[in-house]
């Protein structure tokens, strides 16, 4: 199976540049699955409906979040019926939403993908290793018609991302690092056969301040005057991702490769 996972989508810029060139990504790639992190894609906070219905017709097949995945009002009642919108699985019991799903693809294909959150420098969560290993319990690979597991950490220290990614290592086909919006350099499969990158990086404006408008994290950051709302950067969106391949026969990854595309950042490994 070929899966792309693109990070952090921030507002507008970010959303234009992924809805506009999916089609062509899905095309050039031949995708069987894309996955996209909207934790930021409305207005720099969380996301609304109508923005998770475009991606869905744009051809994306399951959204993942945050810890921002409430911060539009509207959102919740969308959140108790579409199942492809993920929220982090280990927020306590009660919260709208699921943390996980098993999505029937386009070609035929199963793969489930769940969203959790890290418990370093983050909002108040349960322990993720335990969700993780719970919902493992439930789902494995090439069991029950499942070819591919995708596990997207959101958190903000790239070491408890690895510490899950080993935790889980040999049990799903990828554990992709969201939140930070910088991409790592440290894409590899791990020992067990489970593809892994500490964080993926982002689809936004790269001339920025992790994808908010410079001169408003400037003046927050030095703290000069009033202290304006952030809001993204409205510049020409790169697009942060990874793209993995993997064993038909086990669903582990065969391969891993950062996606990088756009005029700020190194592109990756794709001529498109």
């Amino acid at each position: 199976m070929k899966i792309l996972f693109l990070g952090d989508l921030v507002g507008r810029s970010g959303r234009t540049a992924v809805i506009e060139n999916i089609p062509l990504i899905q095309e050039k790639l031949a995708l069987d699955a894309i996955i996209v992190n909207v934790e930021n894609a409305a207005g720099g906070f969380g996301m609304t409906p109508e923005i998770c219905e475009e991606l869905f017709a744009a051809g994306v097949d399951v959204l993942t979040s945050g810890n921002h995945f409430l911060d539009q009002r509207q959102i919740e009642e969308y959140f108790e019926w579409q199942t492809r919108l993920l929220r982090p699985i280990n927020y306590p019991e009660g919260t709208p939403g699921k943390g996980m799903v098993r999505c029937t693809l386009r070609n035929g294909q199963t793969i489930v993908v769940m969203n959790v959150m890290g418990m370093r420098f983050m909002p108040p969560v349960e322990d993720p290793f335990v969700a993780v290993e719970e919902a493992l319990e439930c789902y494995q690979l090439k069991y029950d018609g499942i070819d591919a597991i995708i596990i997207d950490v959101h958190a903000e220290v790239h070491s408890e991302k690895m510490a899950i990614a080993h935790f889980a290592d040999g049990k799903v086909s990828g554990v992709f690092g969201t939140h930070t919006h910088i991409p790592t350099a440290d894409a590899r499969v791990l020992t067990n056969g489970t593809a892994f990158i500490s964080d993926v990086g982002m689809c936004g404006d790269y001339d920025s301040s992790v994808g908010m408008d410079l001169d408003i994290s400037l003046a927050r950051f030095r703290q000069t005057g009033f202290m304006p709302k952030l809001k993204p950067a409205l510049g020409p969106a790169s697009l942060g991702g990874v793209y993995i391949e993997t064993d038909e026969r086990t669903g582990l990854a065969a391969e891993i490769r950062p996606f990088r595309w756009g005029r700020i950042i190194e592109p990756g490994y794709f001529d498109l």
